[in-house]
C-alpha cells in the first residue's frame, strides 16, 4: 500500500508539471491581449490614452464647413481652389464629403468612408463625370487637384489601425509631444507604409505628420497651424502639406463652419442640391 501510495503522487507530480509545460508553451504564443489578461505586463497606459482621445476625437466628427485649398509652385504662383466638406460619425463609421470648385465651374467631389475598423473606400465624381465610381486604391494617393493633398488624406484613418506603437517623446517647436506610429496591416488599404504623429501631450492633437509613401519611401509633411478648441473639441484652421523633393507646398484653409451640423445620411450623395449651397 505504502509502494501505491507514492506511485500515485509521483503520477500527480508528473502531470502538474505537464500541465505547467502546456501553460508556458501556450503563453509564448499567446497573442499580447490574451498574454494581458492571464496576469503579464499590461498595454502601454500612455498609448491606450493616446488612442483613446484620438478614436473619440473622429467619432465625434459632425462638421460642415467651408474654405479654400491652395497650391504654391516652385515659381511662387498660387493656384486657389474653393470648397466645402462635412463630416458625421454614423453607427458603420465615418463619412467625409468634399466638393472642389476651381476657377470655372467644373466640380470635384469625393466621398469617402472609413469604417469603425479603419477600413476605408473612397467614391469620386470627377468634372465631365455625371455620376461617382469607386476609386481604386492605387489612385488614393493621385495628387488632389494637382496639390500636395492626396485623395486618402481627407481622413485620419491611421489611428484605426492595428499596427501601433509609441516612439520617444519629442519636441516639435516649444510642444511636448507624444509621438506615434502607426503601421496599416494587411487588412487596411492605404497607400503609406507608415504614418508618425507629433501629439501635443496637453491638447492630445496631432500638430506634425510624416506619412511614407508605400514603395517609393517618400516622406509627405503636414503641419497644422491656428488650433482651436470648440465645444470641447480640438481642430486646426490651416493645414500645411509639402512632399519631400518637391518644390512648393499646399495649403488646407477653413474659413467658416460649424461644428454641430446635424447631419443625416442623405447629406452624404455626392450631386446632391446641398452641395452648392
Amino acid at each position: 500500500m505504502t509502494f501505491m501510495r507514492a506511485s500515485a503522487r509521483l503520477y500527480r507530480a508528473f502531470v502538474a508539471n505537464q500541465v505547467s509545460v502546456v501553460l508556458l508553451v501556450f503563453l509564448a504564443f499567446a497573442r499580447p491581449s490574451e498574454v494581458s489578461a492571464a496576469g503579464a505586463a499590461p498595454a502601454n497606459p500612455e498609448l491606450e490614452n493616446v488612442l483613446t482621445v484620438s478614436r473619440q476625437r473622429i467619432e465625434k466628427l459632425d462638421y460642415r464647413i467651408t474654405g479654400r485649398i491652395t497650391q504654391l509652385g516652385a515659381d511662387g504662383k498660387q493656384t486657389s481652389y474653393k470648397f466645402l466638406a462635412k463630416a458625421h460619425w454614423f453607427p458603420d463609421g465615418l463619412r467625409v464629403l468634399s466638393v472642389f470648385s476651381g476657377p470655372g465651374s467644373d466640380k470635384t467631389s469625393i466621398l469617402l468612408h472609413m469604417s469603425a475598423n479603419g477600413r476605408l473606400t473612397i467614391e469620386a465624381m470627377r468634372p465631365g463625370e455625371k455620376t461617382a465610381t469607386p476609386l481604386a486604391p492605387e489612385h488614393w494617393n493621385d495628387p488632389l487637384l494637382g496639390t500636395d493633398f492626396s485623395y486618402d488624406d481627407m481622413v485620419e484613418s491611421q489611428f484605426f489601425w492595428k499596427g501601433q506603437e509609441m516612439q520617444a517623446p519629442e519636441k516639435y517647436g516649444a510642444r511636448d509631444c507624444f509621438v506615434l506610429k502607426s503601421v496599416p496591416g494587411t487588412q487596411d488599404r492605404s497607400p503609406y507604409d507608415s504614418v508618425t504623429s507629433w501629439i501635443d501631450r496637453k491638447i492630445l492633437f496631432p500638430v506634425y505628420v510624416v506619412k511614407t509613401i508605400h514603395g517609393t519611401g517618400q516622406r509627405k509633411e503636414f503641419v497644422s497651424y491656428d488650433l482651436r478648441q470648440v465645444d470641447g473639441v480640438w481642430s486646426a484652421s490651416q493645414v500645411q502639406a509639402k512632399l519631400e523633393g518637391k518644390s512648393g507646398s499646399s495649403r488646407m484653409i477653413i474659413e467658416n463652419g460649424t461644428g454641430k451640423a446635424r447631419l443625416s445620411l442623405k447629406d452624404f450623395t455626392i450631386g446632391q442640391p446641398q452641395e452648392k449651397k
